[in-house]
């Protein structure tokens, strides 16, 4: 039996995508060190990232952008995603972490803080963490000033601070409180944002 776990990060940043990941193991599969990625460093995701993969019967990764975000909500935003990333696996069960199903064909259970549970779950939010805060380092490349490589778009002090300061990059989601009070709308909705390098 191939069971599948899936698992989203992202939900709280208030810049960049929501990243979900699936991984599929063949049922009974164990490892000591794959745990939920909250309880590891940075540098352990990064280690077990190669080990996953090379484990996995199958694995995707699938990023939803801060504008889809917008159009949907985050709730749905995330939804997509881990049901896009479900959609490129073959699995005989999905195991969702959290509470609420998402659309497949492929029999599912949620399981609520699944990504302590099960080593799919863990898994998954061990690739989906790693590749988000990789993206979050380029971005902060492209739009210095917010050290989204510090906070990953997290709601810190800096961040927020960096908000009120600069206002808004084009990756900031516009709709969520800490940024929406600083876009800029007129009658045809935001007003686009340039944004210079200092």
């Amino acid at each position: 039996m191939l069971i599948a776990g899936v698992d989203e990060v992202g939900r709280g940043p208030l810049a960049g995508p929501v990243v979900a990941a699936a991984v599929v193991f063949k049922e009974g599969f164990t490892h000591p060190g794959i745990k939920d990625s909250k309880q590891l460093s940075s540098k352990q995701r990064e280690l077990l990232v190669p080990v996953i993969k090379a484990a996995a019967v199958q694995w995707s990764i699938v990023s939803v952008g801060h504008r889809r975000i917008e159009a949907l909500n985050i709730r749905e935003a995330s939804r997509l995603a881990m049901s896009l990333a479900v959609s490129r696996i073959i699995a005989d069960l999905i195991l969702v972490d959290g509470n609420v199903p998402i659309v497949s064909t492929i029999t599912q259970r949620t399981v609520v803080g699944g990504d302590a549970l099960h080593v799919e779950i863990s898994a998954a939010s061990i690739l989906a963490k790693v590749f988000r805060d990789n993206l979050m380092h380029v971005l902060d490349e492209k739009y210095p000033g917010y050290t989204f490589s510090k906070h990953s778009g997290y709601p810190t002090k800096s961040h927020r601070q960096a908000i009120a300061e600069l206002g808004p990059c084009p990756v900031h989601r516009r709709t969520f409180q800490g940024v929406k009070e600083y876009v800029v709308w007129n009658s045809k909705g935001p007003k686009e944002i340039s944004f210079q390098a200092a």
